[in-house]
């Protein structure tokens, strides 16, 4: 007889299965069940996205194949049948499951946390990933003339190294667009790349005494407040501007920071933004490059 547990169980026994109960008491997810509960329907999903599985049919003769570890493998004795979990799927209040991943995403990103640069507060990066769809099967992700998508917004956790929020658009949306939908701390740092240019959510960050890091475009209009004279190896400028753009001085009436970065590596100049006065600037250029954490994430 099997004695140990299955990897799967082992992967599940993370979960705090407490706390998403008290999601699924308030959203009334059992109501009515008898056998194929929230519990069953999460675990049965995640059993299919961790083996790859490509349909729902596909699902169930895999759950099939493997009906006598079924209950070993937490997913209960009843067996499962494809209209239950087509009809859990479509009936079930989406944000029991929606709730409880944002609490396990922050259980992951306290557990996880290490120190990669030396600057207090906590740091972020966010960016967008296109998912492509088929546009036959789902003809309201228009992208293209004959291509269809969502686009998932990600701000992610680069000390952690693990997301801590998200937002799916279609994938028309502007980048930008998404970034309304962050709810910004206090003494955070987020970064962006310079598709992030919207100086009225830039200066909502400011607001909320939080610290951005943004990449700027090559037409950006500005006039030179004052800057420093003596800068170390790599920093071509440091300076304080202001925003002479008649729409954009009125989005971000205030000064900041731009400071122009020369990597040697990469052979290549970049320019960045940002409100951080109290940083270096060649903490300003490292805090930019830990932006490539998301990018790997989304490989």
């Amino acid at each position: 007889m099997f004695q140990d547990k299955y990897v799967f169980s082992q992967l599940t026994a993370f979960l705090n299965r407490t706390q998403f109960n008290n999601y699924v008491r308030k959203y009334d997810g059992n109501r009515y069940v008898k056998h194929f509960t929230c519990w069953n329907q999460m675990l049965a999903m995640m059993f299919g996205q961790l083996s790859n599985r490509e349909s729902l049919r596909d699902l169930i003769v895999a759950f099939e194949a493997h009906r006598a570890k079924q209950y070993h493998l937490g997913l209960g004795r009843e067996p499962i049948a494809k209209t239950t979990l087509a009809t859990a799927n479509q009936n079930r209040d989406y944000r029991i499951f929606e709730d409880f991943a944002f609490y396990m995403m922050k259980e992951a990103c306290e557990k996880r946390t290490t120190n990669i640069l030396d600057i207090s507060g906590k740091k972020y990066a966010f960016d967008s990933t296109t998912i492509p769809l088929c546009l036959a099967t789902f003809p309201w992700a228009k992208f293209r003339s004959k291509k269809g998508g969502v686009k998932a917004h990600v701000l992610y956790d680069i000390e952690a190294q693990v997301p801590a929020f998200y937002t799916v658009t279609t994938a028309s949306k502007h980048d930008s667009t998404a970034m309304s939908s962050i709810h910004y701390e206090p003494n955070a740092y987020y970064i962006f790349d310079r598709a992030y240019d919207s100086f009225k959510e830039l200066y909502r960050i400011h607001l909320t005494d939080s610290f951005f890091v943004v990449r700027a475009k090559t037409n950006l209009k500005y006039k030179t407040v004052k800057w420093k004279r003596r800068m170390p190896k790599n920093i071509m400028t440091d300076a304080e501007v202001k925003l002479t753009g008649y729409l954009s001085e009125k989005k971000y009436p205030e000064s900041f920071r731009l400071v122009r970065y020369y990597d040697e590596e990469d052979d290549r100049e970049f320019t960045f933004l940002t409100n951080a006065k109290q940083l270096s600037a060649l903490d300003v250029a490292n805090l930019y490059k830990k932006r490539w954490l998301i990018e790997l994430f989304f490989k």
